[in-house]
């Protein structure tokens, strides 16, 4: 697409919102800049309109607008002319942070703008948003739900999610299977996004690994509402030696599809956030979720074996 076709694009755009003469006035314009072009003091890379669309991941195809949460962020680089363009890319490579963005005058480039909203926007739908109920029944979970009723109960209330009501430890009793070696436990946590992206794949890796070691479990628990410490009151009402809870992380602007494996041996509520043992950074960017799963059967046979967890484990 050239830039005539572009400036027809913007015509004929306005024309449908009614402004003809705004199209005409908009075109002039820029064939005016064109013809003109600005001269300034500090002499800046000019890219033209053509040149940063080309740049652009997200150009209109076929009026299709491809997903600019697509970009991989360590293999972007947008500085013109930059002296040793090998050794940027390399330090970028051992970092996400946002490096080599380059800009318009003293502002960020459209384009990484429009990124960072993005990856901001998906790290508060992580966080204000539910595990579907349908991937809950794919999975075969029993869902049970902390003492927290709403979401913003659960962000205001930490200590809500730590709970269960009676009627919700009744079915915890009642579902789970008493005394297990280990008990499986699921949290939507602080990314629901999290937990749909990575625990498909998670599982069965997991349980395989337990089998392997010939260690028993029972039915997986779904927690809505659920902060870490809600394991150990399931402990507490299960019996269970170990318990591996699998929960969202807080999302960032790198990644909200982050999750963590809490795991401990026989813990109760009250207990020192030490006696936990933590795999984190579960995703596609991190570890991840098949190699996880097969790693945390690893660390729960640890556990059992040793019978401790946490700082008392190393």
């Amino acid at each position: 697409m050239d830039e005539l076709q572009l400036k027809e694009m913007i015509r004929s755009l306005l024309n449908e919102m009614g402004g003809d003469s705004a199209a005409k006035e908009t075109v002039a314009t820029e064939q005016n800049k064109a013809e003109n072009p600005p001269v300034s003091e500090e002499a800046e890379p000019t890219v033209s309109l053509q040149e940063e669309v080309k740049q652009d991941t997200s150009v209109i195809e076929d009026g299709i607008i491809p997903d600019i949460t697509e970009v991989d962020i360590q293999e972007q680089f947008l500085v013109p002319n930059a002296i040793n363009e090998e050794a940027y890319r390399k330090i970028k490579k051992f970092t996400p942070a946002r490096l080599g963005l380059w800009r318009a005058g003293d502002r960020y480039k459209t384009q990484s703008v429009l990124r960072f909203r993005a990856d901001h926007a998906a790290a508060q739908d992580a966080v204000f948003s539910y595990v579907s109920d349908d991937f809950i029944k794919e999975m075969g979970f029993i869902p049970v739900q902390t003492k927290a009723t709403t979401k913003d109960e659960y962000l205001t209330r930490p200590d809500f999610g730590r709970v269960f009501p009676e009627d919700q430890q009744a079915i915890i009793k009642e579902k789970c299977k008493p005394n297990a070696k280990v008990q499986i436990v699921v949290g939507d946590g602080l990314s629901s996004s999290a937990i749909e992206a990575n625990v498909k794949d998670f599982l069965p890796a997991l349980k395989q690994g337990l089998k392997m070691f010939g260690l028993d479990f029972g039915e997986v628990l779904f927690i809505k509402h659920a902060r870490v410490a809600a394991m150990d009151q399931i402990a507490e009402l299960t019996g269970a030696e170990v318990i591996c809870m699998l929960v969202g992380e807080r999302p960032g602007l790198v990644t909200a599809e982050s999750m963590s494996a809490y795991l401990a041996y026989k813990p109760t509520v009250g207990m020192p956030e030490a006696k936990r043992t933590v795999v984190s950074n579960i995703h596609k960017g991190g570890t991840p979720a098949v190699e996880a799963g097969a790693y945390v059967a690893e660390i729960i046979k640890k556990i059992l074996d040793n019978k401790k967890s946490g700082i008392d484990l190393k």
